[in-house]
């Protein structure tokens, strides 16, 4: 069959669940609808709250800020579409608008990884070096870090979409996922570039989190060793409390996607419906717990919030008398 470099596709249409009955797709919708609210309110909730709070002007929850802002970001990239799809049964997108939702989508888990990295990166020398810590890590610093981890990010991602549109695409329209990712796009393509583009792609995402995850696996081993160095009890709890948020976040999001990669490798196939609960579960789950990470976990954010509460019922007592 001889291909041409012409593509006789306008639109794509979202397949989501292939197996789920018509039946549940409003619960479905309901679902996505309270996750994307989950999403919204939570992270909205950090940005504003470390904003307000000066005692909070510190690396680490410049950190959280720029994730926050990340998880913000996926959830809207992602989920109004979902949800329309399975409320309205919208399950219509452009060419241009799917390629669109695909640059964010993997600009965004590209930058997350980087993000955990500078994590990291702030828990090692904090543990590790601590005396150099106020020299290494400063609020500039890590600003200038966070983005040129955006700009360089959305800059390599926008290779990658142009790579994927040289391809021709003639095959069938029908996106088998909840949302275009470059995977379901470009098996849509046809022609003999198909399995090079992806190569390419699946290589640059290998990178793009195969490298930090090293770094980030490096740097809590090191934390871990200096921890267990500590003579007391009380001091080896007061270190690893201060890096038990960013293990948990990292875990949330590198744990399920090796799993899933693991899986694929050792060829344990999932059912088509599985594989695609287990992409959500993994891109839109932390987006929507890591709020409550920071809030419950992060010592001084915690005692903050206890504060105001304390203050907030105090006022409410008065003004009840």
């Amino acid at each position: 069959m001889i291909y041409t470099n012409i593509t006789t596709i306008k639109d794509f249409m979202i397949l989501g669940f292939p197996g789920l009955d018509p039946t549940y797709y409003g619960p479905v919708s309901a679902l996505f609808f309270f996750t994307y609210l989950v999403i919204i309110v939570g992270n909205i909730f950090i940005l504003v709250f470390v904003r307000a709070e000066r005692r909070l002007y510190k690396p680490t929850y410049l950190i959280f800020c720029h994730l926050a802002m990340n998880d913000l970001l996926f959830g809207t990239v992602t989920l109004p579409k979902m949800i329309s799809k399975y409320w309205w049964d919208d399950k219509i997108i452009s060419f241009g608008a799917c390629f669109t939702q695909m640059y964010f989508v993997h600009s965004l888990g590209a930058i997350n990884s980087l993000l955990l990295l500078i994590m990291a990166l702030d828990r090692f020398i904090a543990v590790c070096l601590p005396l150099k810590y106020p020299v290494l890590i400063t609020n500039n610093i890590i600003s200038i870090a966070c983005g040129l981890s955006w700009i360089g990010t959305f800059l390599r991602m926008m290779a990658v979409v142009i790579h994927a549109l040289t391809l021709p695409y003639c095959n069938s329209n029908i996106i088998v996922q909840c949302y275009c990712d470059h995977i379901s796009i470009t098996s849509l393509a046809c022609g003999g570039n198909v399995k090079y583009v992806q190569t390419v792609a699946v290589g640059l995402a290998m990178f793009s989190l195969l490298l930090p995850l090293s770094f980030i696996i490096f740097s809590y081993i090191s934390i871990f060793v200096v921890v267990l160095r500590i003579p007391n009890m009380q001091g080896r709890y007061k270190v690893l409390s201060t890096c038990t948020p960013q293990l948990f976040i990292s875990c949330l999001y590198y744990l399920p996607r090796c799993f899933v990669y693991l899986a694929n490798a050792i060829g344990f196939s999932f059912s088509l419906d599985i594989r695609i609960l287990l992409i959500l579960l993994y891109s839109l789950l932390p987006c929507a717990v890591n709020p409550i990470i920071y809030c419950f976990k992060t010592k001084e954010i915690k005692d903050i919030l206890m504060k105001r509460m304390k203050n907030a019922q105090v006022g409410m007592k008065q003004v009840s008398k």
